[in-house]
Parts: C-alpha cells; sequence; structure tokens
C-alpha cells in the first residue's frame, strides 16, 4: 500500500496535518526534492509523506546582517541565487542538485568547503520545527550571537526527519569571495601534503583529495588568492588554475551501488586510507583532507568487510556509516554500526516523538 502525499503550503497546515497523523497514530514521512531518499537506513513505509515544497519562501534576507531566513523547501541553489545578488553566499555545498534547505540540514549534508566554513549546524542560528504531535516550536534567532534557549538546531541537524519536520531556517552568510585559485598536485600522501600547505601560512577554503590527486582551493581578493596558490605551488608542486576540476565536489559513489563514509580523528586520514585501500581495495575515494572525512563508492559484495573496516577505524576515533544504498541492501546490513551517545538520543527521541510515528526506522534511534 502506497502512503498519502501532502503538500502543505504553510507552517500553520503543516502543523495541522502533523497533528491530525498524531491522532490517528499514523507514520509520517518527509520528503524534499528526493535527492538524499537513499541516505539512512531503509525504514518502514509510512502511511503519509508530507512534502516541504510548498514551503518555498525566502522569509527575509536581512544583507546588511548577513543573514537569510528560508523556510525548509526552498532549493539551496535558489538561496545561493539569492543572495548571490548581494555579494553574498551561504556556505555549504553539498552536490545534490534541486537539494532543499530542509534536506541539507535532516541530513547534515556537507561538501568539500566544510574545510573553512564547517557544517550545516555551523551556520544555522535559528530554525523552526514542527513536532509529531503538530506543535510548532522555535529556537535561536536573527542574529549571529543569539544564543539563549533550548538548541533544536543542533538536535535537528542530521536527524533524518525522527524527532519533527523542519520548517524554516535562520543562516549566518559569509561575503562571496571574489577571486578563486586552485591548485591540483599529484600525490598518494595528502595528509602530509596538506600540513605542508598549511606551513606555508595558506589557508584554503577546501582541500579534496580523488586517490591520486590533491585539489586545494583558495577564495579571497586576487591578490591573496594568487599569493597562496603560489605558496602551494612552490611547497608542494602541481599547477595552479582558475577553474575548479570536473567532478570537484562530487560524491564517489555516483553510478556505484553503496556509497560509504568514513570519519576519522584528525591526523590520523593516513591511517584512515591505508585501513580503508586494504579493506575495499577497488572503492572509489574521495577525502575531504582536513575534516576528518572520507566518501569512498563500493558494490554491494564490498560489504561483506564492513564490519572488519568498522572496528579498524573504530581505532582512529571515527566509525563508518552505509551513507547511500538501495533499500534491498541497506535491510541485510546495519547501516550506522555502533554509535556513541545512543542512549541520550533515544531519550531525545521519547521526549520529542514518544510514539515514534516521525520516519520510522530511518535513523539509528528510531523504531
Amino acid at each position: 500500500m502506497s502512503s498519502d502525499l501532502f503538500r502543505p503550503t504553510s507552517i500553520e497546515r503543516l502543523g495541522e496535518m502533523l497533528a491530525t497523523a498524531s491522532g490517528d497514530g499514523r507514520t509520517v514521512g518527509i520528503r524534499g526534492a528526493g535527492s538524499k531518499e537513499t541516505w539512512g537506513a531503509a525504514g518502514v513505509e509510512p502511511d503519509v509523506v508530507l512534502s516541504t515544497r510548498g514551503l518555498d519562501r525566502i522569509v527575509e534576507h536581512a544583507a546588511g546582517d548577513l543573514v537569510i531566513t528560508v523556510e525548509a523547501g526552498v532549493a539551496l541553489a535558489e538561496v545561493q541565487r539569492t543572495v548571490g545578488s548581494a555579494g553574498q553566499w551561504l556556505a555549504l555545498d553539498p552536490p545534490e542538485p534541486g537539494a532543499t534547505v530542509g534536506g541539507v540540514i535532516a541530513t547534515a549534508a556537507t561538501g568539500p568547503r566544510r574545510l573553512r566554513f564547517g557544517t550545516p549546524r555551523d551556520l544555522l542560528i535559528g530554525i523552526t520545527v514542527v513536532l509529531a504531535d503538530g506543535t510548532v516550536a522555535r529556537s535561536g534567532g536573527k542574529v549571529v550571537k543569539n544564543v539563549a534557549g533550548y538548541d533544536l538546531g543542533k538536535l535537528f541537524t542530521g536527524s533524518f526527519g525522527t524527532l519533527g519536520v523542519i520548517a524554516e531556517c535562520t543562516f549566518r552568510l559569509h561575503p562571496r569571495p571574489p577571486a578563486l585559485r586552485v591548485v591540483t598536485t599529484s600525490t598518494d600522501d595528502p595528509s602530509a601534503a596538506l600540513q605542508a600547505v598549511t606551513k606555508t601560512g595558506a589557508e584554503p577554503t577546501a582541500a579534496e583529495w580523488d586517490g591520486s590527486t590533491l585539489t586545494t582551493v583558495f577564495e579571497s581578493i586576487e591578490s591573496a588568492a594568487e599569493q597562496q596558490a603560489d605558496w602551494v605551488v612552490g611547497a608542494i608542486g602541481g599547477d595552479a588554475g582558475s577553474a575548479l576540476p570536473p567532478g570537484f565536489g562530487a560524491r564517489p559513489w555516483e553510478g556505484m551501488a553503496v556509497g560509504l563514509k568514513l570519519t576519522h580523528r584528525i591526523g590520523a586520514m593516513c591511517e584512515a586510507l591505508a585501513v580503508l585501500a586494504r579493506a575495499l581495495p577497488d572503492a572509489v575515494v574521495r577525502a575531504h583532507v582536513g575534516s576528518g572525512v572520507v566518501l569512498a563508492g563500493v558494490d554491494p559484495g564490498a560489504l561483506a568487510a564492513l564490519e572488519s573496516l568498522r572496528s579498524s577505524i573504530a581505532g582512529l576515533g571515527g566509525q563508518v556509516v552505509v551513507a547511500c544504498a538501495p533499500d534491498d541492501v541497506k535491510r541485510d546490513v546495519d547501516v550506522w554500526g555502533p554509535v556513541r551517545g545512543l542512549a541520550v538520543m533515544r531519550r531525545l527521541k521519547e521526549q520529542f516523538d514518544p510514539d515514534g510515528l516521525m520516519c520510522p526506522g530511518r535513523f539509528v534511534v528510531t523504531p
């Protein structure tokens, strides 16, 4: 039986729909653009699916304060176009086409520029959510220094819809750098290469390794970006240019069945890559160097080595998550693996969604 699909066009209507579903004991799924439907655990088919695409307003862009408030169904690309007209940008760069703001927050999706600007959690300064019973809750505000209240933003970032529906977000923005310089360097030790880069005084916006080439990105005023690129070429060699290479920031599992996300202790990248190469020698790899993240694309048969890989990565202070896979594959594996703080997460789930109605089975703490 297929789920009923609803598309509320206001936060108030969203609350009413959730209150009705809760009163009827109906489970609820959440859908934005669908760019991350294969992320997270397979879960169970919900009774109701709520689309956020009707919540598509840019509520306010306070350019002078470097702040924007948008509803969850707005495409991230639309946000970038809006703030770009003021010479600004929201420093999030996940590569999924059409991704909505709500989906990016719910999955904590990032790209290579997390090295300089951090994750969605770091840029989100205010949030409005609707809980399973229809209650509308808000925290944060429109000023960067607001730290009062219960930080719903941090709780809901990466929650995969299991605590409630993200309805509206307020972000701090950055000025859009006027110049771009890119250095590509062949290396089999990206960690050492980045250490050499930072010793020059250069501060890359991003550093991504694709298994053979380290791409370091500098975004600043023209003279500073050019000078930093020259420092890097002098330190580790390579070619400098003014355009990103094809495929920069893309997920390595595009065109493959399974995507893995490995985290590791900063400084343990060399060991993490060696562990991955031993366990999954045919993996397609992209590493966010300096951020403690390695992404890998593999075939389903490679998951036979998953538990061994997890054990080794745990010794490096990290974990391995099956980030993306077809449902039939995910049902046969533990997508999340061992999770720290599980007891706390379960208590939060019980507080926000005691009946387990929101996105059941999608995240590690759901029934």
